[in-house]
């Protein structure tokens, strides 16, 4: 073997004799997670993020106006539980109402496609979080699971972290329907605003709730109201508001 064709051998590499403290691809991503903390910013907020914390409240109820952050917290948690391992998976759902019974039409792709205008806020967090692509891996192994609220009926969900989101356009049926779907090591957070519902000539199945759990608190089941004081948005949303009162 020639001197030349020698030194290239010494050269090369062996990748099994790597030094002991590199890391390998996927242990690079997890290190560079956004990191998760729910900060309140508010007393309202306080309050919430207290009962989404406290693990022996298996159902937590937030209600309030767009901006107090309600869906924002609740998502924030439920990629937390997660990521600590202290659930399997997340599964999101909603009515599929269009705002004031707006009709959509026939929407093409998968059942996830179909559910994308109504679950986009939901998503929104995730991707904060995570990487689109990392998303749609999950989403595709039934770590995330988007399901509409019509198809809840007859399944119950284990080591799941559930966030079921403007539940003001579900009828009372539908709440009892999504609240008994709770199985062992999960959690439901059932988010809205009574005064924004959709569904027109229907009983609000969110206010329902509230007022049941007014005459009947129940241990496990946590009721946080936010008001206009805790909204996080552009302060004009505020006077908004107000203006439709």
């Amino acid at each position: 073997m020639s001197r030349a064709r020698g030194a290239k051998a010494q050269k090369r590499i062996n990748y099994s004799d790597a030094p002991a403290n590199t890391i390998n691809f996927n242990q690079a991503v997890k290190s560079q997670l956004r990191q998760i903390e729910l900060v309140p910013k508010t007393r309202g907020q306080e309050r919430l993020v207290v009962a989404l914390m406290d693990s022996d409240q298996d159902i937590v109820i937030a209600t309030g106006p767009a901006g107090t952050g309600k869906t924002y917290l609740a998502m924030q948690a439920a990629i937390r539980s997660l990521r600590t391992g202290a659930v399997d998976r997340i599964v999101l759902t909603r009515p599929a109402v269009g705002v004031e019974d707006e009709q959509h039409g026939f929407l093409p792709g998968d059942l996830v496609a179909k559910m994308a205008p109504w679950t986009r806020p939901l998503l929104d967090v995730l991707h904060e979080y995570y990487h689109p692509k990392d998303v749609v891996r999950m989403m595709e192994d039934q770590v995330i699971e988007i399901s509409p609220l019509a198809f809840m009926r007859g399944r119950t969900f284990k080591n799941a972290w559930i966030v079921a989101d403007e539940m003001q356009n579900a009828t009372p049926g539908q709440m009892k329907m999504l609240l008994t779907r709770i199985g062992e090591n999960s959690r439901i957070v059932v988010t809205g605003d009574i005064e924004q519902a959709d569904r027109s000539g229907m009983e609000n199945g969110l206010l329902d709730l509230t007022e049941r759990l007014k005459a009947h608190g129940h241990t496990g089941i946590s009721a946080v109201e936010l008001t206009g004081r805790d909204i996080q948005r552009h302060p004009i949303i505020d006077r908004v508001l107000h203006l439709y009162k």
